[in-house]
C-alpha cells in the first residue's frame, strides 16, 4: 500500500531475543536478508522506523504507537489483546532471570512486577502483565 520505492529492511542485532522470535515464528528460521540495516534496540528500531517513509522493522509490541504501524498477519492486527489471547502469531513472554539465588531486594522487585501496583506499570508500558 505504500509508494512505488525500494523497501528498506531493518533487522535487529544477533544477539536480540526480539529478533530470535521474528527469525523462528515469521521467518520460520530463514535467512535474513544481508543488506538489511542493524539496529541494537527496540527503541533505535522504532526511530529508524518511523523516519524512513521506505522502512520495515520489527518491534516489541509495547513500542506500537502512532509513529510506526503494526503489521496484521494472516488478517489479525497486533493489538495487546489478539497478542494475550494467542491470535496474533508473532509473540514471546518476557522473563526475569537471576544468577543463582536472588538477593532479598531482588527477590522484592519481582515480587513488586508480579503485584497488582506492578501489572499496572508493566500495562502502562504497552507490555502484558502475566497473570
Amino acid at each position: 500500500g505504500g509508494k512505488d520505492a525500494t523497501i528498506d529492511l531493518y533487522t535487529r542485532d544477533e544477539a536480540s531475543g526480539t529478533r530470535e522470535t521474528f527469525w523462528k515464528k515469521l521467518l520460520k528460521k530463514g535467512p535474513i536478508a544481508d543488506k538489511a540495516n542493524v539496529v541494537a534496540s527496540n527503541g533505535a528500531m522504532k526511530v529508524a522506523i518511523a523516519q524512513d517513509a521506505n522502512a520495515i522493522g520489527y518491534v516489541g509490541i509495547g513500542h506500537l504507537d502512532a509513529t510506526v504501524v503494526g503489521v496484521k498477519l494472516d488478517g489479525i492486527a497486533p493489538t495487546q489483546e489478539n497478542a494475550k489471547n494467542g491470535k496474533y502469531p508473532v509473540v514471546r513472554l518476557l522473563y526475569m532471570n537471576t544468577k543463582g539465588e536472588p538477593t532479598p531486594l531482588v527477590k522484592a522487585f519481582i515480587a513488586y512486577i508480579n503485584s497488582p501496583e506492578g501489572a499496572k506499570i508493566v500495562a502502562k508500558h504497552g507490555y502484558i502483565p502475566t497473570p
